[in-house]
């Protein structure tokens, strides 16, 4: 079923009565709202395939290939999972997250696998020039807290995978209990890990109502300058682009082929 505009006034009767504190940094944000997730695959044609009773949520692509599973019942603690299935010569692959990851972090990936970027930036670029640390095996937040590892090649792997971690601060060499954790197989497309690692390491703040969870209790809060309907519209905004988009690649799809008009005909070659 597609995005309705009940589910929408569900989300902004939430946030319009919410106010609003710029909190950072993004990996210490909190989960924020699940349904920057959901709603942009909704609006991108994406349709939930589970149980409308369950308290867990599955949707699918409209090609079926791709598929997001939401459970917060989870017996790890990966609430989230997305796998790709193979088709021709691309293979498939696998993502998971943790449950603190904030939504609009992980809403970057899948936005930008429902509409991919116009360029693909490199990763490590976009994360030190956010200010985090290059370390030989990765990068480290500045505050230390969050670690980005890209796995090297295994006898199981020909190619890198990507590791993220969000842990408490811990005692000398031996890190603190895990926050939040990302997962990113060796074939997940690179486009997507720059989406999401671009995001991870923004140094703008997100918007998290007053009571709301948070990730650690060193999350940087203060009052936003947003009103409360400026994160609605902002939301609001993001569905219709993603909207057009699924309409205008839907019509790409099924658009027939054209012969130009000047094209002579082609003529049987004489036989001899």
């Amino acid at each position: 079923m597609p995005l309705s505009e009940r589910q929408l006034a569900a989300f902004a009767d939430k946030h319009a009565v919410q106010i609003p504190y710029d909190t950072s940094p993004r990996h210490l944000a909190g989960p924020g709202d699940a349904r920057h997730v959901t709603h942009g695959l909704a609006a991108a044609g994406w349709n939930a395939v589970s149980d409308p009773l369950s308290a867990e949520i599955i949707l699918a692509s409209p090609d079926l290939r791709h598929r997001l599973q939401f459970d917060p019942q989870s017996r790890t603690s990966a609430w989230w999972r997305l796998r790709a299935e193979p088709v021709g010569t691309e293979p498939g692959w696998y993502a998971e997250f943790g449950e603190i990851v904030p939504a609009e972090v992980l809403a970057a990936f899948t936005d930008a696998l429902t509409v991919p970027p116009p360029k693909q930036p490199d990763p490590w670029q976009q994360v030190t020039s956010a200010g985090w640390h290059h370390e030989p095996d990765g990068a480290r937040s500045p505050d230390s807290m969050c670690h980005i590892e890209l796995r090297p090649l295994s006898e199981f792997h020909d190619r890198s995978s990507w590791h993220i971690e969000t842990r408490e601060p811990g005692h000398g060499e031996f890190s603190g209990p895990r926050i939040w954790h990302a997962y990113l197989d060796e074939h997940t497309p690179a486009h997507l890990v720059s989406a999401f690692l671009t995001a991870l390491t923004d140094r703008s703040p997100l918007q998290r109502g007053m009571f709301e969870r948070t990730g650690h209790y060193s999350a940087v809060q203060e009052p936003s300058p947003l009103r409360p309907q400026q994160v609605v519209e902002a939301h609001a905004t993001r569905i219709k682009y993603l909207r057009a988009q699924a309409r205008s690649a839907r019509r790409q799809q099924t658009k027939p082929a054209t012969i130009p008009a000047h094209a002579s005909t082609a003529q049987p070659a004489a036989r001899r």
